[in-house]
């Protein structure tokens, strides 16, 4: 079982910029098509100042950054070139976790107008709600279930994909670390109330401790299943571990990650993010090699760039 979708990082968080355009990415794309991987998600299309295109209503809301790439535009071609689909992610006002109803209020117009502007691109292919929950709390809870309903009327025939974090040791601090029968309790109730408008759930699995992830996915693909929605994982090609923030992580690990991922009877691997922590053309050398041990493992051509 391979990683066959990635998440792609422009708008970065708390990772460098690589400052690519459009030749970097394209070369980029192409490495992901060979390896196998048909499914790219913008994690963020907008954050605080900034956006992937020029956005009337992101301007209407804040100042915004001009946009100089109308990023969305080439994600979506460069996805259509090689046969991917596109899971488009909403905008991060950057406290959505107490502004839950100012976040909605912007995105209802700003997923309105993607819809407009790129929905009827070929690859667009669903939407991927931005805001990363971790515990049964019921703002941040309704904030997502508000906006999987709106993309569900938009695009009602598309998949909705979230990707939550588990609320285990690694976890920020001032999340509410819960034991693992906790977690099991609140994501069942959690899966009750969102699943009638998010398809798919894509649990980050590095908040655990790396013996402890088996019995997790286990546990979340089972309440996925029971409240009818399709289970992935996301394979965290970072490493949490380190005192920095973050570098590729170490091969054993994405191994040991992808093996149990695999023998839990998940549906699908994507990680995030394979431009920055896989690629061969990464700003880290350390992704370099890494790419290299995966396309070892999984009998891949190694790409080396020129």
């Amino acid at each position: 079982m391979r990683i066959t979708g990635t998440f792609l990082d422009e708008i970065t968080h708390d990772i460098p910029s690589q400052n690519w355009g459009p030749e970097e990415w394209a070369a980029d794309f192409d490495v992901m098509r060979q390896i196998g991987i048909d499914t790219v998600i913008i994690i963020r299309s907008g954050y605080r100042e900034q956006a992937i295109f020029n956005s009337w209503t992101l301007r209407e809301f804040r100042p915004m950054l001009p946009v100089r790439l109308n990023l969305g535009e080439l994600f979506l071609d460069l996805a259509h070139k090689h046969g991917m689909r596109l899971f488009w992610g909403i905008y991060d006002p950057g406290d959505w976790a107490r502004n839950g109803e100012q976040a909605l209020a912007v995105n209802r117009g700003f997923m309105k107008e993607v819809h407009e502007q790129f929905g009827s691109h070929p690859a667009f292919g669903g939407w991927y709600i931005t805001f990363e929950l971790s515990r049964n709390k019921p703002g941040q809870v309704e904030l997502v279930l508000a906006a999987g309903r709106h993309a569900k009327t938009l695009s009602p025939d598309l998949p909705t994909l979230i990707s939550p974090y588990i609320a285990g040791p690694k976890a920020p601090d001032g999340t509410g670390r819960i034991s693992a029968e906790q977690h099991a309790e609140e994501w069942r109730s959690i899966f009750q109330r969102i699943r009638e408008c998010i398809d798919i759930v894509a649990f980050q699995d590095g908040h655990v401790d790396y013996l402890d992830l088996p019995d997790y996915l286990a546990t979340n693909l089972k309440l996925a299943r029971e409240s009818g929605m399709t289970c992935w994982s996301n394979v965290e090609s970072f490493d949490r571990d380190m005192p920095i923030k973050f570098p590729p992580i170490d091969w054993r690990k994405l191994e040991f990650k992808i093996d149990a991922a695999r023998e839990s009877g998940i549906d699908k691997l994507i990680t995030f993010e394979f431009s920055h922590f896989m690629s061969p053309h990464s700003l880290y050398s350390s992704a370099h090699t890494l790419f290299r041990r995966y396309c070892e493992r999984f009998g891949l051509p190694v790409h080396r760039p020129a």
